[in-house]
């Protein structure tokens, strides 16, 4: 079985002459640019894309690649989804945008009642941001500012997780635990509390999911009886830790976690926007759990990977803190130039009428159990510590010693290694570390799940090779 085309050699390579030019301008974002410089041997390549095609990408030359993580997790419904498309074109000869403080719009207002209608019972409000990190920057404000406004101006620290990541503009940054990134920029940085992370990868010998998960509520709990009283919020990514090596938990830990915020009087933030919009089998992940956060932040999928854009929604109890005279000075101090933007909203809107007019989470479902059994052999892999799943969401841990768990150096790239070789074979993987990971648009067809681990195995045993 091959989807991808190669590209046709007998011509000149557009994509080559469009790489050359990339090169001598921009600056990727998360990459080394020498990575792709033609050094040592080991250049990795950049590769300009055309068009897309539902799952697929098609580079200048005509090269198809079947894009595994959705483009960093963005994209539900495929690449140039008519759907979408159609809904955006349409805004364009309508409202492209307006100043959302004194001004609103059609789009922005039904897409805060669709939100509200989806969202776990008990959100009453929504609040429009531009991206990801945005919506964590607002929802740690928003917690700050709301005990300040109660007159508890103590309650400024954060709780968050072992291995948890949040974004990278300097709030999202302090509560994430990312070894380089806390290294790098730690003089930057708040001062956050980190509680060991219910990650099951580090379950005892026999220990299943719900136990790991609800023994290490003591961890939080501990923390929580010591520092309370200067504690905002908890922040959290449910279920599944993404960026951090798509480490996954029970959700009994979830539910557990929702107790002790109420019992210690602190916020719980859901961070969504990777695992929110059927990622992780349900369309909310705090469903699995029957909770609702104080704050539930989203983005990513929310325009079907069409426009950047992020929501955090919360509750009555929390607006009615800001509610006031203006001269009580508790509004809420927070804005971006494109908020509410009327071309991401409608994009938004289209995306959730896809799940109200299309059995989504149900084809979802069958889709994760085909993935689940094509994975199911890489477990006997010499060098599979762990393959492991929640929903549409899977992952392979390469390790150099299965039964230690012992993990290749670093320097020696394995993951690298494999997301070259998979791009030669027409796969986008983008490995993190030495987690192969799989993330794909829901559009993927059985067949092309087939292939894409097919060639993720193949990938893996090049990438562990001596």
């Amino acid at each position: 079985m091959n989807f991808a085309t190669p590209p046709d050699s007998t011509r000149r390579s557009l994509k080559a002459d469009w790489s050359a030019r990339d090169l001598a301008v921009l600056w990727h974002p998360c990459t080394q640019m020498r990575d792709h410089a033609d050094l040592d041997g080991a250049r990795v390549p950049l590769t300009p894309i055309a068009r897309g095609e539902g799952a697929w990408l098609v580079d200048h030359d005509g090269g198809r690649y079947l894009d595994a993580v959705s483009s960093w997790w963005t994209n539900l419904f495929g690449h140039a989804n008519p759907r979408i498309a159609a809904a955006v074109k349409d805004q364009l000869d309508k409202l492209e945008h307006v100043i959302f403080a004194g001004f609103s719009h059609e789009p922005g207002i039904l897409l805060a009642e669709e939100l509200l209608r989806i969202a776990p019972k008990g959100l009453a409000r929504v609040f429009y941001g531009d991206n990801g990190s945005s919506a964590i920057e607002i929802a740690l404000k928003m917690s700050f500012h709301y005990w300040r406004n109660l007159g508890r101006a103590g309650k400024t620290r954060f709780v968050a997780l072992s291995g948890g990541y949040h974004g990278e503009t300097l709030g999202a940054l302090t509560v994430t635990d990312v070894p380089l990134y806390r290294a790098t920029y730690a003089p930057l940085l708040g001062d956050p509390i980190f509680v060991a992370s219910p990650d099951c990868y580090e379950r005892e010998p026999g220990e299943d999911w719900q136990a790991h998960a609800l023994r290490r509520l003591a961890d939080m709990r501990a923390a929580l009886e010591r520092h309370a009283h200067e504690v905002s919020a908890v922040i959290v990514e449910p279920l599944v830790q993404c960026a951090g090596g798509m480490r996954m938990y029970h959700a009994a830990w979830l539910a557990g976690l929702r107790r002790l915020c109420d019992e210690f009087e602190v916020h719980l933030i859901a961070d969504e926007i990777a695992v929110g919009f059927g990622r992780t089998g349900t369309l909310f992940a705090c469903e699995q759990a029957n909770i609702t956060p104080d704050f539930l932040c989203l983005s990513k999928g929310i325009t079907g990977g069409f426009l950047p854009f992020s929501a955090v929604l919360t509750s009555a109890s929390v607006y009615d803190a800001f509610y006031a005279e203006y001269a009580a000075g508790k509004a809420f101090l927070h804005s971006h130039s494109y908020t509410g933007n009327a071309l991401a909203c409608r994009a938004a809107l289209e995306t959730l009428a896809i799940f109200r007019d299309e059995p989504v989470i149900e084809r979802n479902r069958a889709l994760a159990q085909r993935l689940h059994e094509r994975l199911a052999p890489l477990a006997d892999h010499t060098h599979v510590a762990e393959v492991r799943q929640t929903g549409m969401i899977a992952a392979v841990e390469l390790v150099r010693d299965k039964a230690t768990r012992t993990p290749f150096a670093s320097a020696e790239r394995r993951g690298l290694r494999a997301y070259r070789h998979a791009l030669a074979q027409g796969v986008l993987l983008r490995p993190l570390g030495d987690v192969v990971y799989f993330m794909p648009p829901y559009v993927i067809t059985p067949d092309e799940i087939d292939f894409m681990v097919e060639v993720a195995a193949r990938s893996i045993d090049a990438a562990v090779a001596s």
